[in-house]
């Protein structure tokens, strides 16, 4: 009942179309009643010789003692029983069909938009989570869960809800008849249906659990999917094509037994309605018979009660089915509502202040930090570090060390967990988030391009940057040259990832991004560690014009990059273990020393091959 209410709130803001909707499918519910209210009269007055120009009742308006008859709803200048009992069945068919339309696309427009926005507030959830969240959840998982969970909850809020409607009334007028018509028999001819509704209520608890199941098999086969396609360089590398089609041949077969056994679990409640159905009807004939030879009811009252009784077993049988496809939607909403109530793990405190400007420094202040569930227990411990505006910091240390983990504090990908990260004094979780983020620049090791054109990636979180600022990015990232050699120029789509161009192409664009957005702190975490020689000497040329001006933290496994920085930290094991210039630290005898007699001496050696 819970997550119904949940669910039930993303309905409110439709719910003027949906009382509508509501009131169209009650007269649709009406209207079968009536169908089945006039087949008496077509017995009793039309094929029989005893027919009588008397009205024709059709229902009484509950709690009034009002009856509506025939007679009213046709024109007066029809007198002959026929005619106004055709007039009738084209009348009701007709309204049937108008509210049954209006009613059906109401009822879906109302569950495609709330589960619309079921959908957009769970993937801006996820948006908001940090890293750690990314790091607990994997990505095929995630997708399945955003797609494939929320398809199911859809289906139930729309094409079913509109069922839901349409049958539920249906039933409550059609039983409303049958007890106007012969309250005792249908109390009779009703007993039974307990038998049905029982064990259908507890197959509906087993299917919840086995669409979870369901779910949780095609979440799997969902990331073994993603996994593979995104890897499929590597798996081609290592020969393990065969081995990937047995794990996901493995997962398939998963998911189709779990379907498997919540289709035999659904099918249950049919033959179940239809075999209690069959002896009521056989019940009901017995009946008749003696009735009707004692002048208790007419054969055309009977034929409109049989009638309805059968009409009514349709929507029973029905919404079973329906229940059994709601206990699937509420199973898929368990792991929808998982990811809606986790605490994201960055947060803005209240009361957080903008970042307008950076002057003078960011300090480490006795910094700590330790990842959540960390396998090999690695922490920083009691960082002090200052760099100041206009300053180049470089960080280097063998890998491993904390040092993409130590700037990946300062925009808040994590928090610290002990001491504070500051910006002109002020601790960065006093800080609005996108102010922080605004003024920090990051130029990753993997570059990341989505499948768009080469202009959309330069300016992306920027779209309202014109052509113009596009392309002067770009002149200065050293990229223009290699985009106007492009099909499309800037028109052109780089693949996924950026695959159609290469490692060196996508690091000046990704360079040509941090320009645009032109932020007065700037993180290059081993932005050429990747790269050629030769590309990494165009990237190192975009990074000159890309650094100046900024104040800039950067971590480099080449220390030739490093060279020229105002201060050199060397980190080692979550801790600083030196600091200086180049020259300082080359003559000193430390880990720098030796990090650099291993490069240079590695480089001879390439040289000497």
């Amino acid at each position: 009942m819970r997550q119904i209410l949940r669910l039930l709130r993303f309905v409110r803001p439709y719910s003027p179309w949906l009382l509508l909707s509501v009131v169209l499918m009650v007269g649709v519910g009406i209207t079968h009643a009536l169908m089945a209210k006039l087949i008496g009269p077509v017995i009793d007055r039309v094929l029989s010789t005893a027919s009588s120009e008397a009205p024709v009742p059709l229902l009484r308006v509950p709690f009034t003692g009002v009856t509506l008859y025939l007679n009213d709803l046709v024109p007066a200048w029809i007198h002959n029983v026929w005619t106004m009992i055709a007039f009738g069945i084209l009348l009701v068919f007709l309204f049937r069909g108008v509210a049954d339309y209006l009613g059906n696309y109401l009822v879906n427009y109302v569950g495609l938009s709330a589960v619309t926005d079921v959908r957009q507030t769970i993937f801006d959830k996820v948006l908001r989570h940090g890293a750690e969240f990314f790091e607990a959840h994997s990505t095929g998982r995630l997708m399945s869960s955003i797609m494939n969970d929320i398809e199911k909850i859809q289906v139930a809020t729309s094409h079913i809800l509109a069922d839901l409607l349409r049958q539920g009334f249906i039933a409550a007028a059609l039983l409303y008849m049958l007890l106007d018509t012969d309250w005792k028999l249908a109390i009779v001819s009703l007993t039974l249906l307990p038998f049905v509704l029982i064990p259908t209520a507890r197959i509906g608890k087993r299917i919840r659990r086995t669409t979870r199941r369901a779910q949780d098999d095609m979440a799997e086969l969902n990331q073994i999917l993603q996994e593979t396609l995104s890897g499929h360089q590597v798996v081609r590398a290592f020969g393990a094509e065969e081995y990937e089609s047995r794990r996901f041949l493995h997962a398939a077969a998963r998911l189709r037994s779990s379907n498997l056994r919540y289709v035999a679990q659904q099918a249950l409640a049919s033959p179940l309605i239809e075999f209690f159905g069959a002896l009521t009807i056989v019940g009901l004939l017995t009946y008749a018979r003696t009735q009707i030879k004692a002048g208790q009811m007419t054969a055309g009252d009977f034929t409109s009660f049989v009638v309805a009784l059968l009409l009514l077993y349709e929507p029973v049988k029905r919404l079973t089915g329906i229940y059994n496809i709601f206990e699937q939607a509420l199973g898929a909403t368990q792991r929808v509502f998982e990811y809606l109530d986790q605490p994201e793990a960055i947060q803005e405190r209240r009361g957080a202040i903008p970042l307008r400007r950076f002057e003078k420094s960011i300090v480490y202040d006795r910094v700590s930090f330790q990842y959540p569930n960390s396998f090999n227990g690695f922490r920083l411990e009691e960082i002090v570090l200052e760099v100041r505006a206009g300053h180049v910091v470089a960080l280097v240390g063998p890998s491993g060390a904390g040092k993409s983990t130590l700037v990946q504090l300062l925009p808040r990908f994590y928090d610290v967990t002990g001491g504070a990260v500051r910006i002109d004094g002020r601790d960065v979780r006093d800080l609005q988030l996108a102010s922080l983020r605004q003024r920090i620049s990051v130029v990753p090791q993997e570059t990341f391009l989505f499948n768009d054109t080469v202009a959309n990636n330069i300016r992306y979180g920027r779209h309202d940057v014109t052509m113009r600022g596009v392309k002067e990015a770009a002149r200065h990232a050293l990229c223009e040259e290699f985009i106007l050699q492009m099909p499309q120029g800037y028109e052109t789509v780089v693949g996924e990832r950026g695959v159609k161009l290469s490692g060196g192409q996508r690091q000046r664009i990704a360079i040509a991004r941090a320009l645009l957005e032109n932020a007065p702190i700037l993180i290059l975490d081993e932005a050429t560690s990747h790269l050629d020689s030769e590309s990494e000497a165009l990237v190192q040329a975009a990074l000159a014009a890309l650094m100046k001006g900024r104040t800039v933290i950067v971590i480099a496994h080449r220390l030739s990059t490093v060279r020229r920085a105002d201060e050199i930290v060397v980190m080692d094991q979550g801790r600083i273990c030196e600091r200086g210039t180049h020259e300082e630290l080359a003559a000193k005898g430390g880990i720098y020393q030796k990090l650099y007699e291993l490069q240079f001496l590695e480089a001879g050696r390439s040289i000497g091959q």
